[in-house]
């Protein structure tokens, strides 16, 4: 039943291929794969198919930290320069700020830099210092503190960049290497690396990463040095394994990865996220959280890929799904209602709202040449449930539904409305008419 329903969501939203994870009584209950490693061709997805993790990367570094608190070689409560060597948190005109180790981890540190685009193959890659100072060949910018630390939530994948030199420069060894050693093989997640990147003889067993339009992103995916916050390689059933190993954690299992009392920590409350993910509205240290602190998860979305990771600390339960497109996103929240349903959720949504998007006749409608406010020509052909759009003079741009009468642009901050029938371009609050020629 939940693979069907997944096969006909990946046809539904242009996603090649997923693969999933059910957690049911604290193990490992149910895997399932659908679709193709790249669209058009003819691998299929398999159990030990590699995704990127993008950003469900971050609680699996967190757990890294974690690590070395229990060992007495960081605080959760010291000022991180106190530790950092290599590089510091720097000063914001005249005022130095403090941040600490459990603002980083709750993304209440006051720190810039949301994410990350990844770097195309080929291109080279910065060092860890060189993305958190923001030069050359980095493509973001440097990571600063322009809020009071502690004081409000701010998603800041610049953030975990700092966390990551702290291991490094706490340890004096490579991040890759201390993941390994630290959560990775203690997990027994044997088919994960924060490699960055993707070595060439594992090339064959990793999706290629897919664009809105289901094309497949030039060099197969992109890279991301940034490897705390995005450069996990992984499967599904391995970040399974890491929800297991949390929930084994927070009971104070013998054999778990960090005593009872810090993974309680880890669970409890930090600040609230003022938005919700999943059902989840604050942060603990490393996951998102519900209102009751029991479930615990973390989404992820790198260029051409989507998946998220959702467990229950106390019933043993959880999923995770993992996509290999940008479209991913409705085929993952759809896949977690129908194993909520299925494995009975207390709580849990039985079922999301599907886009409410454009029908083909509304789309066809559309097609044709046009004036935008009298002045500059474009062209709108149709592209699925989307739009095409070309203006004089300019590669064509692709507008894609947002609802039934919205199509938003992926690569600048424009769109298109239907209104009476016709079609208006809205760009930073500004609305211009669409004449047919």
């Amino acid at each position: 039943m939940l693979e069907e329903e997944i096969k006909a969501d990946l046809e539904r939203f242009n996603v090649p291929g997923a693969s999933w994870v059910v957690i049911e009584d604290g193990a490992i209950h149910e895997t399932g794969v659908a679709g193709l490693v790249e669209a058009g061709g003819s691998q299929a997805v398999a159990p030990d198919t590699l995704f990127q993790a993008a950003s469900i990367s971050k609680p699996i570094a967190v757990l890294a930290i974690l690590r070395l608190v229990d060992r007495g070689l960081l605080d959760l409560d010291e000022d991180v320069n106190e530790k950092l060597t290599s590089w510091q948190v720097p000063p914001t005109g005249a005022w130095q700020p403090v941040v600490t180790l459990r603002q980083l981890a709750s993304h209440s540190a006051g720190l810039t830099v949301h994410g990350f685009p990844g770097y195309a193959e080929g291109a080279a890659l910065p060092t860890t210092v060189q993305i958190l100072d923001g030069v050359r060949p980095t493509n973001t910018f440097g990571v600063r503190v322009d809020l009071v630390p502690g004081t409000q939530f701010r998603y800041a994948g610049g953030g975990t960049i700092v966390m990551q030199q702290l291991l490094e420069d706490v340890t004096g060894t490579p991040f890759r290497e201390l993941a390994r050693e630290l959560v990775l093989e203690p997990l027994g997640m044997s088919d994960s690396d924060y490699a960055q990147p993707l070595p060439r003889e594992l090339h064959s067993r990793a999706a290629v990463a897919h664009d809105e339009r289901g094309r497949p992103i030039e060099g197969r995916w992109h890279a991301y040095p940034e490897l705390a916050a995005a450069g996990l390689w992984t499967t599904p059933t391995d970040l399974a394994k890491a929800a297991i190993g949390v929930q084994r954690m927070y009971t104070g299992a013998d054999d778990a990865l960090l005593p009872r009392e810090l993974a309680r920590e880890m669970l409890t409350h930090q600040i609230p996220a003022g938005q919700r993910i999943g059902g989840l509205g604050h942060l603990g240290l490393g996951f998102f959280l519900d209102d009751a602190g029991r479930r615990f998860g973390h989404s992820g979305g790198n260029a051409g890929f989507s998946c998220h990771l959702l467990a229950d600390r106390d019933a043993g339960q959880g999923a995770v799904v993992m996509t290999n497109s940008d479209n991913g996103g409705w085929v993952v929240q759809r896949a977690f209602a129908a194993v909520a349903a299925a494995y009975g959720w207390e709580g849990y949504p039985a079922e999301v709202d599907a886009p409410n998007l454009p029908n083909e006749e509304v789309v066809a409608r559309l097609v044709g040449a046009y004036r935008l406010d009298g002045r500059v020509r474009f062209t709108v052909e149709r592209w699925g449930r989307g739009i095409e759009v070309t203006f004089d003079r300019q590669p064509p741009q692709l507008f894609m539904a947002r609802s039934a009468t919205t199509f938003n642009a992926k690569e600048t901050e424009s769109g298109f409305e239907v209104r009476d029938g016709g079609l208006v371009f809205v760009q930073e609050g500004v609305v211009l008419d669409c004449v047919r020629e």
